[in-house]
């Protein structure tokens, strides 16, 4: 289940980032996603934010250490959408 999501991430972050020439391969899960490892920057961040946002429904609060910790790898990112998920079920 987790590995479906990582990948789905993986492949969201390259069409709406236009990683042209990446595939999910090239992504390592735990790697960072910004400075080192992807190599992001803030407005790539500001587009992942609105990604995560319309695709999976979530607020996203201000820049903050905890969202900047959430957003830190893919592995990361996963988690805190599965623990939104399961927060809004209840």
């Amino acid at each position: 289940m987790m590995e479906e999501l990582h990948l789905e991430i993986k492949n969201m972050i390259i069409s709406t980032l236009n990683l042209e020439g990446m595939d999910a391969d090239d992504i390592d899960t735990h790697a960072p996603l910004f400075g080192e490892g992807l190599g992001l920057d803030s407005i790539d961040a500001l587009e992942l934010g609105l990604m995560v946002k319309n695709r999976y429904g979530l607020v996203l609060s201000a820049e903050t250490e905890e969202m900047r910790q959430h957003f830190y790898s893919i592995a990361t990112l996963a988690a805190f959408i599965t623990l939104q998920r399961q927060l809004r079920a209840i």
